[in-house]
């Protein structure tokens, strides 16, 4: 193996201020995405934060300027990589589907599942995100909704919206276990992996049987479903994404086996609906707050699509409406902070990042850097407008990562958001009752408080 030379040494890294015996654990703990912006304000873009008490002390390295992030998702991405312990906590309860796989697995899986998310396949999936929301709308007025938390009402859309996709006809199955099962499992998967010291799984303690019964609930469900579309091939009922994955394959790759599929289906389940939940919820959120951003964006609807279902063919024509998502995943990016460990030792803004450091980049906090954004708390979606976006460094907004791991979903998540927000502001106005939404950073982020909006039935 060729040797790759070795940084001249940086300038020190400057290291957030904690407690003399905890560090900043407590900080972490606490308020994860405050602490962030903090180190950022007081310390500039590379900051070192140490957490927890001498002899089990963790030192992550966070990088907050766009062109460090691009530098460690895209430029020097080989140099990061997966293996940090949260990553191996999602890899334990999750399995090692694309999310979390690396090296030969992960290309080999990259190669057998992109065909299945080229926009021309994924616009064919429209018409099932359609119908969705149209059960989500009409069981709205038939009970006469006065209000809703959206946010939690788009997490259960974005989860049958994907379940529909992955599943077709088992949705109503799937979505009851998951609904159940994937908040306890996030849970405990977020507490391991930010513990400085982990219980072995093995140990029978209250939370590893706990987690034990909802993994073991998941494995069923999806390995039932699986064991089906296997028996009836391609002559199943409906061509669902489970039905191409099952047939997907090629003379260098192969195929996906039975746990392969359930690891590729766990990991779409969880990134395909959370996320796109998050960008959802908060989009129709900051309209509701915002009466007239919620006027334009009403009047480009009833311009381009005059009470019709919007189609994949859409996207393009609803520009204000695309801006609108935009800055809902800049204000609040589903992954907040992403995170990745080095493997040489490598120069980022005129630092060095030692070998074997955890390090995470944070979209939390450059979405909100001065350097690329005035006013970075205001919401404005004409941020968004080609010519204000080409002034912007290409990683001042990744809210889908970035580089050879970008997320494949990216097209999926943009064409569920806007139809489903297209659909909801054709029926209702919005008014916001919970003008602010207490966070927190999990696998995603997080809304610990409701985000409840009144809803006025819009006439034609």
């Amino acid at each position: 193996m060729a040797t790759t030379a070795q940084p001249a040494p940086g300038r020190a890294i400057p290291e957030l201020t904690g407690l003399p015996l905890l560090g900043s654990l407590l900080d972490l703990k606490n308020d994860s995405l405050g602490t962030f912006l903090k180190a950022r304000r007081d310390h500039g873009d590379v900051v070192r934060i140490s957490a927890g008490p001498p002899g089990m002390r963790a030192t992550v390295h966070c990088v907050f300027s766009a062109e460090g992030a691009q530098q460690v998702l895209a430029g020097d991405a080989a140099n990061f990589r997966k293996d940090n312990a949260f990553y191996q906590e999602i890899r334990e309860s999750f399995g090692n589907g694309l999310l979390t796989s690396q090296d030969g697995d992960y290309l080999r899986q990259r190669r057998l599942v992109q065909p299945l998310f080229t926009r021309r396949s994924v616009d064919g999936y429209a018409s099932a995100i359609a119908t969705e929301v149209t059960r989500l709308t009409d069981a709205w007025r038939e009970e006469d909704r006065g209000s809703v938390d959206v946010v939690h009402e788009m997490t259960r859309l974005a989860l049958r919206a994907v379940a529909r996709i992955l599943f077709g006809t088992d949705v109503e199955a799937a979505v009851a276990i998951v609904e159940r099962c994937f908040p306890a499992l996030g849970d405990y998967v977020s507490r391991r992996g930010y513990s400085p010291r982990k219980v072995p799984r093995a140990w029978p303690t209250p939370g590893n049987r706990r987690a034990t019964v909802v993994h073991e609930e998941l494995y069923a469900v999806c390995d039932r479903i699986i064991a089906e579309r296997r028996a009836a091939g391609t002559a199943g009922e409906g061509q669902d994404l489970l039905t191409l994955l099952v047939a997907a394959g090629s003379d260098e790759d192969g195929g996906f086996d039975a746990a392969e599929l359930r690891e590729q289906v766990l990991v779409f389940l969880l990134a395909g609906h959370e996320t796109t939940a998050t960008s959802l919820g908060f989009a129709l959120h900051l309209l509701a707050r915002h009466p007239e951003e919620q006027k334009r964006a009403h009047e480009e609807l009833d311009r381009v699509l005059s009470g019709r279902t919007p189609g994949a063919a859409d996207l393009d024509e609803l520009p204000y409406l695309t801006r609108v998502l935009k800055e809902a995943m800049r204000l609040f990016p589903a992954a907040p902070a992403i995170g990745r460990r080095a493997v040489e030792a490598t120069e980022i803004g005129g630092h060095t990042i030692p070998a074997g450091a955890d390090v995470i980049v944070s979209p939390w906090v450059t979405h909100r850097h001065p350097r690329y954004w005035d006013d970075p708390e205001r919401f404005d979606p004409d941020r968004f407008t080609p010519e204000r976006e080409a002034e912007r460094p290409r990683y001042a907004w990744f809210p889908f990562g970035g580089g050879p791991r970008a997320c494949i979903g990216q097209h999926f998540s943009m064409l569920e958001s806007v139809i489903a927000l297209a659909m909801i502001l054709q029926s209702y106005e919005l008014e916001a009752i919970d003008t602010r939404v207490p966070l927190a950073s999990a696998i995603t982020l997080q809304a610990l408080g409701p985000a409840r909006c009144r809803l006025r039935p819009r006439t034609a």
